[in-house]
């Protein structure tokens, strides 16, 4: 089985930094036993959080994300398609991040579970996104 982290759950899986629950937590770490996948879009995210320091981690060094991720995740680059997929996704009114709009696109295009702490995905389901909801 194949599961798509979005940033936030990427950033709660690394640091465990955030509050989470038990049941939430098991739930990452079966997951985290198949086949993880992280967007080139979450990446970007994480650095550019890092570099201006909105985010608490263990790297030390911006350069030291991409290593430590491409061992814990395969990366999902964006494709053509994806971006095709990004271009006829209807979104609802008070989600209007890109980002997530490009990683819903990558996770409903490829056919992968995507899992997040954002409840607006949610909305995204009836336009075949499989999502599995994490806080």
């Amino acid at each position: 089985m194949r599961y798509l982290f979005d940033t936030n759950a990427v950033l709660s899986l690394h640091s465990r930094f955030e509050q989470t629950t038990k049941d939430a937590w098991d739930l990452i770490d079966y997951y985290y036993f198949s086949r993880p996948y992280i967007s080139t879009v979450s990446i970007m995210e994480i650095i550019h959080l890092h570099k201006r320091d909105k985010i608490r981690t263990n790297w030390k060094k911006t350069e030291d994300i991409i290593p430590d991720l491409v061992l814990q995740f395969e990366i999902l680059l964006v494709k053509k398609e994806h971006l095709q997929t990004y271009a006829k996704l209807i979104c609802p009114l008070g989600h209007n991040d890109p980002s997530d709009h490009l990683i819903i696109a990558q996770a409903i295009t490829e056919r992968i579970t995507l899992i997040s702490s954002d409840s607006k995905f949610e909305h995204y389901v009836s336009q075949k996104l499989d999502f599995i909801y994490c806080d």
